[in-house]
């Protein structure tokens, strides 16, 4: 375990596990504002990975907790560079899903030479239309039950833009509020990751130690289009191109439908996309797991080849 002081407030968590000799492979979790949790460990075989897991920016046991001061996509591709530098680390394999997927895009992007491989969950590509669809319009004709309480701590007449009425509530000096907001962000999320209803996945997103750095830190980052250009990821795909890349979607993905990953799956040369027929968004969904334990091992093979020619 270490922790690494980056800019002023922040200290990230950082553990590692596996064989020191292994493959290095950076862990990126989801939110932005999640954290790491013990099972994100068992998506690889710990023979082959050094596994780096580390909580980003106001997430999980990092500190400030929830804090949005200094918190941008830059700053966390800049403390990726950070931790790999400060482990000795030349090349990794980066693992991430949905925001994950996405901070490791904008990484390999940004340091394509550092970069072996990338299995990816759930593309997010963050773009307005994924954003809306989300929190405004869309997601809620499936499940108008859940809306219902995702809308209740705003009141009608600011409804129609309920990423800043959530917004000013989570930024608030009304804790009370605050945490009516938070709840209900992160039960809206947790609620519609899972094909079938899992209390598990419900009970995690219920905490609200999750729930307040989930829900600040996430529409800190929307409401800002999470500090990238337009189209910024689908546009720069080109620095993938010798990047060896496997993507695991849930057909029924209602957090982040799959036309993202679809999209990037046609602009990023050597990528594959596997769509798995019976799963939504959650790496916790038995057919999803299965599938990124097979892409890992996949990815050892890959990557193992790489260095032999």
């Amino acid at each position: 375990m270490h922790r690494l002081k980056v800019d002023p407030p922040h200290e990230l968590y950082i553990e590692e596990c596996g064989n020191p000799r292994g493959i290095p492979v950076c862990f990126l979790h989801g939110g932005p504002g999640s954290g790491c949790t013990p099972e994100h460990r068992c998506f690889f075989d710990p023979n082959i990975y050094r596994i780096v897991l580390f909580d980003q920016r106001g997430a999980g046991r990092s500190t400030p907790h929830a804090s949005l001061e200094l918190n941008t996509t830059q700053h966390l591709v800049a403390d990726m560079e950070r931790i790999r530098e400060h482990l000795g680390i030349d090349r990794w394999v980066l693992f991430g899903g949905s925001w994950g997927s996405t901070l490791a895009l904008v990484y390999a992007e940004t340091h394509p030479q550092r970069v072996r491989g990338m299995i990816l969950r759930g593309v997010f590509l963050c773009r307005p239309w994924e954003i809306r669809w989300f929190y405004q319009e869309g997601a809620n004709r499936l499940f108008p039950d859940q809306w219902h309480a995702f809308i209740d701590p705003i009141p009608e007449t600011e409804r129609n833009d309920l990423l800043r009425a959530h917004y000013r509530r989570l930024t608030g000096s009304d804790e009370i509020a605050r945490m009516h907001s938070a709840k209900a962000w992160s039960l809206w999320e947790g609620r519609l990751s899972t094909l079938l209803p899992s209390k598990e996945v419900i009970e995690f997103f219920s905490s609200p130690h999750l729930a307040l750095s989930l829900a600040r830190i996430e529409a800190h980052y929307f409401i800002n289009n999470t500090f990238l250009a337009p189209d910024q990821i689908l546009r720069n795909a080109h620095h993938l191109k010798n990047i060896p890349g496997i993507m695991v979607h849930g057909r029924y993905d209602l957090v982040c439908p799959i036309q993202s990953a679809w999209d990037l799956s046609r602009v990023w040369d050597g990528s594959r996309l596997d769509i798995i027929p019976d799963a939504g968004h959650s790496a916790t969904e038995p057919s999803i797991r299965s599938a990124l334990v097979r892409a890992t091992a996949e990815m050892a093979e890959l990557v193992t080849e790489q260095v032999v020619s």
